[in-house]
């Protein structure tokens, strides 16, 4: 255990047993989700303390759940976010090329080769890497080559037999709210509901609520609807601090009595006044409010959640009214139709037919709670996917090929090398082969084999060439359908080799002191104990 007082053996870790402990740390993690990746990956089962399980093959969600304590470790943790806040895909490539970079540098550490050498040749390799990407990148065609973006970045989630359907959701939706270049995700929502078949899931072009009508009297469907979307509690507040209120009559207490219910009225005159006849509140809503609003034939959701609150105004053309008395007929959004809907005893509210058609909802159906999930994520891997090549407008071949060519061409730029440093970019260079190699194994088949018959074909100018492991053989992978956008290549290269290299230039690990001031205990360097 690290002890009280900087100074004590224990305290830290130096030079070559720091890099060694980190580079260990590094590949555990790699190690961990490299057997998720590719269509014939394998799922992890995650469960917490309490007994919450997660079975999934996502590789930020499966860091994420896990309790990562060492440093060097939680460093490996940060580039998979990355990737995932970046491009939306690609996260177990950048975690399994860093531990390979890292692993491959502890031999050139082994022969005394300097880590600044081997991080000079690393940076060198990932500039020349991020040079040959661009090179090897094709323009996007058609509409067809974004399903199949969609397509590859859904194999190995589940849902492989309906990713033709899925693929055209995903795309329809991105094409609705995409402006030229520009996608803002944001504007797709994603709702899940249980009790029904995967292949049932559907694109709404409008907002979903998982919510619906909070009185059963309120009508059910209301068309050409006028929406108003109020902030404000649609109820009586109770006071702040402890109040005394003194009654001498009766009188006084059948008006004190009636003074409640008159406030309530005219919340919901208010509302009518307006001309809303759909009222989606953030906060709660009095039994007597819903009772009035019922009998005036407006239908009432309650509790929205603040996002949905945003997109509805977005949807609809409507302004969120923060205090009711201020409402006005301006303020109200627009649609074709309000309608709940029930499959079994969950009710949703759909919003169809918006005045802005940005506004759209992809509708996930499962049949449990962890199958909707894991094609949530399926899914939001292939939108991250199809709009990274909206922007870009750049895609690569997937299931191995790029890494096989930019393996081969960076192994022709190192013989131009002098130094030690060019031992560094072979190594970079091998480390992008255990991307093939790994699909390959994961689907059971032999990766020397695999690697050997990669390499033939690249030499022989097969620059797309990779597995497709759904024929099971070695082909044309932009001729075959597996793609996958410049982007997610690009970003998880950048982002390995940055941490490798910080890695690398660590030599020394010491217990920083707890930010208590003077005299606070020294803090423990979890996985160091």
């Amino acid at each position: 255990m690290v002890e009280d007082v900087i100074g004590n053996e224990g305290d830290r870790i130096l030079g070559r047993d720091a890099q060694r402990n980190n580079i260990l740390a590094a590949r555990v993690v790699s190690e961990t989700v490299k057997t998720t990746l590719g269509p014939m990956g394998m799922d992890k089962m995650l469960v917490d303390r309490v007994g919450n399980v997660v079975v999934t093959n996502d590789g930020v969600t499966i860091l994420d759940e896990m309790e990562i304590e060492h440093p060097a470790a939680k460093m490996v943790v940060e580039i998979a976010k990355t990737q995932e806040k970046e491009v939306g895909d690609g996260t177990t490539t950048a975690v399994m090329l860093a531990g390979k970079f890292l692993e491959n540098a502890e031999k050139l550490l082994d022969m005394k080769i300097h880590p600044t050498v081997i991080c000079r040749g690393y940076r060198w390799a990932g500039d020349k890497a991020q040079e040959i990407l661009g090179g090897l990148a094709v323009d996007i065609g058609s509409r067809d080559e974004l399903v199949k973006v969609a397509q590859t970045a859904m194999t190995g989630k589940g849902v492989e037999y309906l990713r033709e359907k899925f693929g055209e959701i995903i795309v329809d939706a991105v094409d609705v709210v995409a402006e030229g270049n520009r996608v803002d995700l944001g504007d797709v929502r994603i709702e899940k509901q249980k009790g029904r078949a995967i292949d049932e899931s559907e694109l709404i072009r409008g907002v979903v609520i998982d919510k619906e009508r909070i009185n059963l009297d309120m009508p059910s469907r209301v068309e050409n609807a006028r929406i108003a979307l109020i902030e404000e509690a649609l109820e009586v507040r109770s006071p702040e601090m402890d109040a005394r209120i003194s009654v001498s009559t009766p009188e006084q207490l059948t008006s004190f009595l009636g003074q409640e219910d008159l406030v309530l009225k005219e919340k919901v005159e208010l509302i009518r006044g307006s001309g809303a006849n759909v009222v989606f509140v953030q906060k709660g809503v009095d039994e007597l409010v819903q009772h009035y609003l019922a009998k005036a034939g407006i239908y009432a959701v309650r509790r929205v959640p603040r996002s949905d609150m945003q997109n509805l105004a977005k949807a609809t053309g409507g302004k969120i009214v923060s205090k009711l008395s201020e409402i006005a007929s301006g303020d109200l959004g627009n649609a074709e139709l309000v309608e709940e809907r029930k499959d079994g005893e969950d009710g949703m509210t759909y919003v169809m037919g918006c005045s802005n058609p940005k506004a759209i909802t992809i509708l996930i159906r499962g049949g449990t709670e962890h199958v909707v999930d894991e094609v949530e994520r399926a899914v939001e891997d292939a939108l991250g996917d199809v709009s990274a090549a909206v922007r870009y407008s750049k895609v690569v071949a997937g299931g191995g090929a790029v890494e096989i060519e930019l393996s081969r061409r960076l192994r022709e730029y190192a013989r131009g090398l002098s130094g030690r440093e060019r031992l560094a970019v072979e190594e970079f260079a091998a480390a992008c082969e255990f991307v093939p190699t790994t699909l390959a194994e994961n689907a059971g088949m032999d990766p020397i084999d695999v690697l050997t018959e990669l390499r033939t074909a690249h030499d022989s100018g097969g620059r797309d060439m990779g597995l497709n492991l759904f024929s099971g053989g070695i082909e044309d992978n932009m001729v075959g359908g597996v793609i996958e956008p410049l982007k997610v290549k690009t970003q998880a290269i950048a982002s390995a080799t940055e941490v490798a290299i910080m890695i690398l230039r660590i030599d020394d690990v010491v217990a920083a002191r707890k930010s208590e001031g003077r005299g606070g205990k020294v803090g423990n360097m979890s996985g160091y104990d």
